[in-house]
Order: C-alpha cells, then structure tokens, then sequence
C-alpha cells in the first residue's frame, strides 16, 4: 500500500508539475492582487482534483465504449509522459501542458482559474494519462481510497507551491525551480518507462 501510495502521488505530482507552472501564473496575472491570485489558485486546484478523480473512475468505461484496451493506452500514456520528462530535464516546460497560444490567451483573460490554469496546465493530456492509469492498477477498494487520497494529497500540494509563488517567496527563483524541474523530470521519466515496461507484456497477451 505505501509503495502504490509513493509511486501515486510522486508520478501525479511530477506530471502536474506545479513549480513550472509559476512562471505563467504570476505572468497571466500581473495585474490581479494576491488575494485574487490566491483564490484562483484555489479554485484552480480543486478543478483539477475533480479532473483527475472523474478520469481515475471514469476512464476505464469511456475506453470499453471506444474499443480501446488499458495495456495500448497505458504505453500511449507513458509516451506522453516521456516526452514531458524529456522536456523537463532541459528545464522546461512542455507544450503539453499547454500551447503557446493558450499561455496568450489566459494573459487576455479576467479570471484564468478553471482555464487554462486547470485545464490543460495543472490536469492536462499527461495528468489524465497517469491518473486514468493508476486507477488501472488500483484492483483493491484499500488501492482506490490510496489513489483518492494521492489525488487530494497532489492538489493541495500544488495549491501550496502556487501559493508561495502567489506570495513571492524569496527563495523560489529561476535557479532552485530549474533545479526543481529536472530531479521530477528524471522520476518522471522513470515512471513513464515502468508503465510501458509492465503494459508490453499484458499487450502482447491481450
């Protein structure tokens, strides 16, 4: 159970990658005061616990529908979250998580909490891939409250980074973020190999 929980939460909170989205955040909202910030941030993170609750549950039906197995969207997935990995060992953040034009738009934006902070930022492609394959792996009822509470765990621990980042924390510079980015980017890509490396066999099978 503590290994499942370790392996929920670090591969949720590498993907998300809350301290990468910082730069975006404060830069979308330059001119809203930090209380506003704060509540974005806030309402923000509880979308995204919702997002990745509803795939972790929900994904598995919506793929019987379309005939798609778990083992070929699991490898799908670890790709995806490869190529993040990859991107976040050069110390930046991946297109993925959101486009150029979309970072553009939520600068024009009033409020930019559910879109694009929420969605695609914080619980883009390789978020909804990871949680819809933990669920896979969450076989038990004790596995499936571990996967909840991982997915709590991650969205209050992204709000947390946003909002020191929100408060201006001294010690959050450039450097100890880049730093940051590429120790995740490694367990990322560490997680992203263990999943295609466990879904091959069960495809071959399937």
């Amino acid at each position: 159970m503590i290994e499942f929980f370790l392996l929920a939460f670090t591969s949720l909170f590498a993907i998300i990658n809350p301290v990468s989205a910082i730069p975006a955040f404060l830069a979308m909202t330059t001119t809203d005061t930090k209380e506003s910030r704060l509540r974005m941030a806030k309402v923000a993170c509880l979308t995204c616990l919702l997002v990745l609750a509803g795939f972790a549950f929900l994904g598995r039906f919506i793929f019987k529908i379309f005939g798609i197995s778990m083992p070929a969207f699991q490898i799908a997935g670890g790709i995806v979250l490869l190529l993040v990995a990859l991107d976040m060992l050069k110390a930046k953040r991946s297109p993925v998580h959101e486009t150029r034009e979309e970072k553009l738009e939520g600068i024009e934006k009033t409020d930019i909490a559910i879109t694009p902070l929420a969605i695609p930022m914080l619980s883009g492609p390789g978020a909804i891939s990871t949680a819809t394959v933990l669920s896979n792996q969450a076989v038990t009822l004790e596995r499936q409250i571990i996967l909840i509470i991982s997915i709590v765990m991650v969205s209050l621990a992204s709000y947390g980074v946003l909002h020191i980042g929100a408060t201006g924390a001294k010690w959050l510079n450039r450097i100890a973020m880049n730093i940051m980015t590429r120790l995740m980017g490694l367990l990322l890509a560490a997680t992203a190999v263990q999943f295609i490396g466990t879904a091959l066999p069960q495809l071959f099978r399937h």
